[in-house]
């Protein structure tokens, strides 16, 4: 009989991160269950954990290299694959320089060390200005805010949820998704926990979501009047004498500023583009203000819209005002224990953050966090002329599904002189490509998470590794990464891939250890890959023995041995520690999101049409990442992919349950069976994002068998946050009849 063994690992498929505990005969999954001894997720569960085993499984999961031949995918070897990237993308990198190579990375990678950690490797070798991510997809407005009021990027402030009173929840679901940009896993465990004891959460979005039937208080707000409920909250506090800075008030700046700027834009004037009340948007304030433990969160709701940028700005300002930020129970900051920029070099004050050091070539639209805006890739690849991309490489990305008007990037990508795909699917976007690189099944991966832990609900560490061996001939990811590197920096990408990232993570270490670079590298030793990386970023981390300087300090030999992880505790005030602004202290008036306010002013004259409904976008539990579509235990059951209404517009518009609607706007148009349902706001349609897979091409037997519909292909590509580069997929006017 095969062994059976039980195997501890972290789950990668949503930013919940959850301990799993796996239990395997021989090289087959016989069950997936929540670890109980995680220290973080403590056995919590969800359906997508479970499906691991579909994913390690899937027939349709590429295990070898793609080349196409005549319009046809081949199998081939990994030196043939690699010869035919060398023969086909180094002409043009030679002949039209870098920026000829665009390269788009997909948010799967922020779960795979090997991807997220070695990208840069090849971004730096490319040279190229054109990089973009699944960032400006979702959450760029909030990395963009954080950046400008405390220094960096990734300083975001997550709930205390544990030691909070009162919680007000905008634009977000963590009852289905666990938490985005704040790892949360079982919120609803803890929800449930903080209200027994008397606290409250007040959900204000325009669909009655899961997390708003577990609330004390729904309120319903117009699609897109985020902006104007906040302006209004803000004015309030400093109208009725309530703004209180307590520990905050000697890290601040711009509070004059600040109260200048929200003057115009009382709770009277946003009521009619907030679609709330003047005096609920005075109580909420007040509510805030008048609760010791307390905060506000906004998610993918306030990102994807044109004011992504204020609305992430206006959440912390709120937390700020009323002395929320940084205190227990409120909006606190954690402290991860390795890769976290924010615990690194001198504490309290740094460079800050620059955007806008190169543009795009035809929107002209700024470069953010190293990045243009994913809506402008097709214009890239369109447009003649010096700089034009004319090859691309993905990382984990299918932008055909996740971005706007994908059947114009469809089309693009269908010009390019060569395209390299690093996927673990034949999907909608690696169908153009004429390589294919194939990754690893995630049970076939070791695993330490690089950003999740910076916006975890409590401190810790944990990794896991392998469940079971990769194919002999399968590289790990990094290898893949590294080679690429090389060939495209005109090296020999066939030398040994171990010698590179020797000297790589050398130069690394060189430039903060000196004349010690060989004491380090020999503490690492004989460790590669991102093993080394890991154990470096944990023993120079906030935690770390600092190689032997502080004896009692994690090491990553101390976080393998323990296999459920190493809790590092409570979230703990740190300002003004965790500061990198180059004052030292926080921003409050940055002058780039002043500026933008004066759109608001415009944005509150606009009429809406009278016939015209408004779409916005939803998230299921079982449904993450386009490719989850293709696992048989989260595409079971249900239809998914439909079009809610709310009952009245069903009545008006000829709707019925089951039926099929057909939604247009100026792109096109797309036919969804309507689900009827009263947790909707009047005049607001919905649609889940990710679905489409009715496209020639893909190989994706489950997916395909129930596709769905796109609804960015209704979406305008030109419309973002100019802040930000944030795509706007949400608050969309669409025409919605009876098919």
């Amino acid at each position: 009989m095969a062994e059976q063994a039980t195997h501890y690992r972290i789950c990668p498929l949503c930013e919940a991160c959850c301990g799993l505990e796996i239990r395997t005969e021989g090289a087959q999954v016989i069950s997936i269950r929540g670890a109980v001894d995680d220290v973080f997720s403590a056995g919590f569960i969800c359906p997508k954990g479970v499906s691991l085993k579909d994913l390690h499984e899937d027939p349709d999961r590429l295990r070898q290299p793609l080349i196409k031949r005549d319009g046809q995918f081949v199998t081939a070897t990994w030196d043939e694959a690699f010869s035919e990237i060398e023969r086909r993308l180094l002409p043009v990198i030679a002949s039209h320089g870098p920026d000829a190579v665009a390269a788009s990375i997909g948010n799967p990678a922020a779960h795979k060390i090997s991807l997220l950690a070695y990208f840069p490797r090849l971004a730096r070798a490319l040279g190229t200005r054109n990089v973009f991510s699944a960032s400006t997809l979702d959450q760029m407005p909030k990395q963009l805010s954080s950046g400008l009021m405390y220094g960096h990027w990734l300083s975001i402030p997550v709930p205390d949820l544990p030691r909070s009173d009162l919680l007000i929840i905008l634009g977000a679901n963590p009852m289905v998704s666990n938490g985005s940009l704040w790892t949360v896993p079982d919120y609803r465990g803890k929800a449930k926990a903080m209200r027994e004891r008397g606290g409250r959460i007040v959900v204000i979005d325009p669909r009655r979501t899961e997390t708003a039937h577990a609330a004390d208080e729904y309120l319903p707000i117009q699609p897109g009047g985020d902006v104007f409920l906040l302006l209004g909250m803000v004015h309030t506090l400093f109208d009725e004498n309530l703004v209180q800075l307590k520990h905050l008030a000697g890290h601040v700046n711009g509070l004059d500023d600040l109260r200048a700027a929200v003057a115009p834009y009382s709770p009277e004037r946003m009521a009619a583009g907030a679609g709330i009340t003047a005096e609920a948007q005075r109580r909420l304030a007040r509510d805030l203000a008048a609760t010791e433990r307390a905060s506000i969160y906004g998610r993918i709701g306030t990102c994807v819209q044109r004011f992504g940028t204020l609305n992430s700005w206006l959440i912390d300002v709120l937390n700020i005002l009323t002395g929320h930020l940084d205190a227990v129970g409120g909006a606190m900051f954690p402290k991860a224990a390795a890769f976290a920029a924010n615990t690194v070099g001198q504490p309290g004050s740094g460079r800050g953050i620059t955007t806008g050091r190169r543009a795009s070539r035809v929107s002209g639209a700024p470069e953010v966090f190293g990045e243009l805006p994913m809506n402008c890739l097709s214009e890239e690849i369109e447009t003649a002329g010096p700089g034009q991309v004319r090859a691309l490489i993905t990382i984990a990305s299918n932008p055909v599904l996740s971005a706007p008007n994908g059947q114009r990037l469809s089309k693009a990508l269908d010009s390019l002189d060569f395209m390299l795909s690093l996927d673990i699917y034949l999907n909608e976007t690696s169908r153009h490509a004429d390589v294919i690189l194939p990754g690893l099944s995630p049970l076939e991966d070791l695993h330490y998470d690089m950003a999740f832990p910076q916006l975890s609900w409590r401190n810790h560490a944990r990794f896991s590794g392998p469940v079971f061996a990769k194919a002999a001939d399968q590289p790990e990811e990094w290898e893949t990464i590294q080679r690429l590197a090389a060939l495209v920096a005109g090296q020999d990408w066939r030398a040994d891939v171990g010698e590179m990232d020797d000297a790589a993570v050398a130069a690394e270490v060189r430039r903060f250890a000196g004349a010690q670079t060989a004491a380090v590298l020999a503490h690492l030793a004989p460790q590669r890959g991102p093993e080394r990386l890991v154990d470096l970023a944990l023993r120079t981390g906030p935690y770390g023995d600092q190689f032997g300087l502080k004896p009692a300090g994690l090491t990553l030999a101390q976080v393998k041995a323990a296999p459920g992880g190493i809790d590092l505790g409570e979230l703990q005030p740190r300002v003004p520690e965790l500061l990198r602004t180059p004052s030292g202290r926080i921003e409050l008036a940055p002058p780039s999101l002043l500026a933008d306010l004066a759109f608001v002013d415009a944005a509150l004259e606009q009429t809406p049409s009278a016939t015209a409904m408004i779409l916005i976008g939803r998230r299921d539990m079982r449904s993450g990442n386009s490719w989850m579509h293709n696992l048989p235990v989260l595409a079971k059951g249900p239809e998914r992919c439909t079009l809610m209404v709310n009952p009245d517009d069903a009545e008006r518009l000829g709707l019925q349950n089951g039926g099929t609607a057909r939604v247009s706007t100026a792109l096109g148009e797309l036919l969804a069976q309507v689900a009827i349902s009263a947790d909707l706001m009047a005049g607001v349609v919905s649609l889940p994002h990710g679905w489409g897979h009715d496209l020639q091409g893909s190989r994706l037997q489950v997916a395909s068998a129930r596709p769905g519909v796109n609804m960015n292909a209704l979406l305008d590509g030109e419309q973002r946050d100019p802040l930000s580069g944030n795509a706007v997929l949400s608050g969309v006017a669409v025409s919605v009849t009876a098919a």
